[in-house]
């Protein structure tokens, strides 16, 4: 009986906790796009939403900035390394996982202490790598460099993915005449439908957001992605439309949201079947 009162408090506190931590992951984000509808340049509110709507900075995006042009070239760069960083990661994986070869178990090693490491401490090297053959400037340096880092990120979950398949299921295929490639193909592919959607969502929103890189590699406007077009746009020295760079954030950030809407169940598939072993 005394462990009613006791079991309810714990069980309020976490609800409390969780409700905090909610709204603290939240109010930020809502903040932003409250500020897209508000009237003015300034992100100041006294209130969370404002007195007056307005739909003008979406307008005022598309009309007084290379908004469009940014996207588009932001959906390319992502979709190509999408394309490609997952077709380099199942081939990578399930290597890995079925094969036996001489360097296996240093290559995971190696892949596992790459992955200690940020993204960024490479950045010079790869900056005097492109510029050597000419790619500084180019939607194809982002791609080579998204696509293949996507396996050092990916290869673990994707490996451990191909591990809880049955082998009796490609030994099978074997007997019946089936190669290699028809194999990976005809069976791997269609089990590993989970996997391939949480890594490619992960390989999107990598290449969709990512600023710091594609800000040292790109150099002229025609040429930017969205995070760095925006960032040029309210750094200028007497840029103040803050209100205008709360639309284009809220716009960049609808189609990660609904991909991550609609693919939900795909990706916890993936997610917790790759963690199961590896």
């Amino acid at each position: 009986m005394n462990r009613k009162p006791e079991e309810a408090a714990k069980t309020i506190g976490s609800y409390a906790l969780l409700i905090l931590l909610s709204f603290i992951s939240l109010f930020p984000a809502i903040w932003i796009v409250m500020s897209s509808f508000k009237t003015g340049n300034s992100l100041f509110s006294d209130t969370l939403i404002p007195h007056k709507l307005t739909l003008v900075h979406y307008q005022e995006l598309f009309e007084q900035t290379k908004y469009l042009q940014w996207f588009l070239n932001t959906l390319k760069v992502a979709a190509l390394s999408t394309l490609i960083g997952t077709s380099l990661l199942l081939l990578a994986s399930y290597a890995i996982s079925r094969y036996r070869f001489a360097g296996r178990k240093s290559m995971l090693t190696a892949f596992l202490v790459l992955q200690m490491f940020p993204g960024f401490m490479a950045m010079i090297a790869i900056y005097v790598l492109l510029n050597t053959l000419g790619l500084l400037n180019s939607h194809w340096a982002l791609v080579l460099v998204y696509s293949s880092g996507s396996i050092i990120t990916n290869v673990f979950v994707a490996k451990g993915f191909f591990d809880t398949i049955p082998k009796s299921l490609e030994d099978a295929a074997r007997i019946d005449g089936a190669s290699h490639m028809k194999v990976f193909l005809s069976i791997m592919m269609p089990l590993s439908k989970p996997m391939l959607t949480y890594a490619s969502l992960m390989i999107f929103n990598g290449c969709f957001v990512d600023f710091i890189f594609a800000d040292l590699i790109l150099r002229t406007e025609e040429k930017r992605t969205l995070a760095v077009g925006l960032f040029r746009m309210v750094n200028q020295s007497n840029s103040t439309e803050f209100t205008l760079f709360a639309a284009g954030a809220v716009l960049v950030a609808l189609p990660v949201t609904l991909l991550f809407i609609f693919l939900q169940r795909f990706l916890i598939e993936g997610l917790t079947a790759g963690a199961m072993k590896g």
